[in-house]
C-alpha cells in the first residue's frame, strides 16, 4: 500500500490569527512570569539582581523612563517608584522628589535605574550629571546612591562597576 501524502520538512505554511494570538499570549505569559520572578528578589546584592528585578519592567519599552529603588540598611527594597516617564531620547529628574520619597519611605540607600530604548549601554553626558546630582544631594541627608544602571532589552550597564560613582 502506497502513502498518499508525503511529508516534507522543508515546507513551511503560514500561521493563522489564532496560533498567532496564542503565541503573543505565551510570551506575555512569560514576561509577567520573570516579572513576579523578580518581585521575590528583594535583597539588592549586585548589579546584576537590579538587573534581573528591573529589566521585566524596563527593558522592553519603547520610550525611557527613570525609577528608584528605595533601600533599608539591610539593601532590601522598601519601596520601588518610577519617577518620570519620558520620550524616546530622554526623561526628566527631579532631585527633590526622589529625596522626598527616600524620607517618607526611611530609605537610606538609592539604586537608580533608568532603560534607553535605542539599546545602546553608554551613559550620556545628561545620566552623569544626574548621577553626581543625586549622589550629592543625598549625602547631605545621609543616603548614599549606591548604583546606576541602565538597562536595555539583553543588558545592562552600572555606574558602579565602571567606577562611575
Amino acid at each position: 500500500m502506497r502513502c498518499r501524502y508525503r511529508y516534507n520538512a522543508w515546507a513551511t505554511k503560514p500561521i493563522g490569527e489564532a496560533k498567532a494570538i496564542t503565541i503573543v499570549a505565551a510570551l506575555e505569559l512569560g514576561r509577567r512570569r520573570r516579572l513576579e520572578d523578580s518581585l521575590r528578589l528583594d535583597k539588592i546584592e549586585s548589579s546584576h539582581s537590579v538587573y534581573k528585578i528591573m529589566q521585566p519592567i524596563l527593558g522592553e519599552l519603547p520610550h525611557e523612563e527613570f525609577w528608584i529603588l528605595y533601600l533599608n540598611n539591610s539593601n532590601k527594597i522598601i519601596h520601588k517608584g518610577q519617577l518620570s516617564k519620558g520620550g524616546i531620547t530622554g526623561t526628566l529628574v527631579d532631585v527633590r522628589l526622589v529625596l522626598k520619597n527616600a524620607l517618607e519611605v526611611g530609605a537610606t540607600a538609592l539604586v537608580l535605574c533608568h532603560n534607553h530604548p535605542s539599546g545602546t549601554l553608554k551613559p550620556s553626558r545628561a545620566d552623569k550629571d544626574i548621577t553626581q546630582k543625586l549622589k550629592t544631594a543625598a549625602q547631605s541627608l545621609d543616603i548614599k546612591v549606591l548604583d546606576h544602571l541602565i538597562i536595555t532589552e539583553k543588558a545592562y550597564f552600572s555606574f558602579a562597576d565602571q567606577n562611575l560613582l
